[in-house]
């Protein structure tokens, strides 16, 4: 018979995992800026989420075979995060330096700043495993695992992770020709200008899905019912980042903007942009075809992330853009869309 999961500082291991990722991520910032070290700044932060679900996997099998429920969420959220953080040592290792932290490598204060964010990060998007782990959801009897938002979620998971790896695989060997004319449109990057984000935010969903069957399903109340679906603030916190954040913000306008001042096969890849959805995989011969409001809303290309280059490229190429747009305007049979033809840029990709 399976022992109480152990107690340690309160019934949901909120304390516990958060101190270990502040003394985690605290350990390898101490490293990075005393060598001025890049290399270890993600990996600590994909490790960081496989510490958090061995530790209250352990935690709450106290000896004992834990159910197959946790054990799918927890081994989800660990395969995810070592997958993850191995593929970015790796590319780093590659590059030799990461470019984010030019202005901040010797500033005590902003350089922390990261970690602080990072820490974030971690602990917050771990906490569909970390509550359901805990001894406030254990203390309840469990439902079977393989129910329909089981299945469910093992799908959405695998379906995602088999988009991000490959994704990243695809990007890595796209920038290592380091052809800066060049478009990356193959692979999954002709049906989205960031399967990889997609990929991700389908892996935090599902893993939530699994994570709250045991409330879902009728098993588990009270307090430890709303906190596992109050969980799901992991995989929202993860789509503004991405969406809001450090992901399109950092790589849409400001990508795009490079690359067609610098002129770097602007043409094609102005076309590229207007057929291929910025997240949602999507058929570019339609997506092209599409009205530019159902873009702005359902497929989430909001205006944030467009680049016009009427508005926003330098004084030097307003001139010949201006020589250009009616020509262009003339071929555009889609009303709304004659001023995006810089729809945004993968992160990357023309750096």
């Amino acid at each position: 018979m399976a022992g109480p999961p152990i107690h340690v500082l309160d019934d949901y291991y909120l304390a516990i995992t958060l101190l270990v990722t502040i003394a985690y991520q605290l350990l390898f910032f101490s490293i990075a800026f005393a060598f001025k070290f890049d290399k270890l700044t993600d990996f600590a932060g994909g490790t960081n989420f496989a510490l958090l679900a061995i530790l209250t996997l352990a935690l709450s099998s106290n000896g004992t075979t834990p159910d197959a429920r946790q054990l799918v969420a927890s081994l989800f959220l660990i395969v995810w995060a070592l997958r993850l953080s191995g593929f970015l040592l790796f590319r780093i290792l590659k590059t030799g330096k990461d470019d984010r932290f030019d202005d901040k490598r010797d500033k005590f204060l902003p350089f922390l700043g990261f970690w602080i964010f990072q820490m974030i990060w971690v602990w917050v998007c771990s906490l569909p495993v970390t509550v359901l782990n805990s001894p406030a959801v254990r203390s309840y009897p469990q439902a079977p695992f393989g129910t329909g938002r089981d299945i469910a979620g093992v799908v959405l998971y695998s379906v995602g992770l088999v988009m991000e790896t490959v994704s990243d695989a695809q990007r890595f060997r796209f920038r290592s020709r380091n052809d800066r004319s060049a478009v990356c449109d193959s692979g999954f990057f002709y049906v989205s200008r960031h399967p990889n984000y997609f990929g991700e935010i389908m892996i935090q969903f599902a893993i939530f899905m699994i994570a709250v069957s045991a409330a879902a399903d009728g098993f588990v109340s009270g307090a430890a019912y709303a906190a596992l679906y109050a969980t799901i603030v992991g995989p929202l916190l993860l789509t503004v980042l991405l969406m809001f954040v450090s992901g399109l913000p950092l790589s849409e306008r400001p990508g795009a903007k490079k690359r067609y001042e610098a002129g770097q096969n602007w043409d094609a890849y102005a076309r590229y942009l207007r057929r291929t959805s910025i997240l949602i995989p999507f058929p570019p011969q339609l997506y092209e075809r599409m009205p530019t409001i159902l873009k702005r809303t359902v497929f989430l290309e909001f205006p944030m992330y467009v680049f016009d280059p009427a508005k926003h490229a330098g004084d030097s190429h307003r001139s010949a853009e201006e020589g250009t747009t009616a020509r262009k305007n003339d071929d555009n049979r889609q009303s709304g869309d004659r001023l995006f033809s810089g729809e945004g840029q993968r992160q990357g990709e023309t750096s």
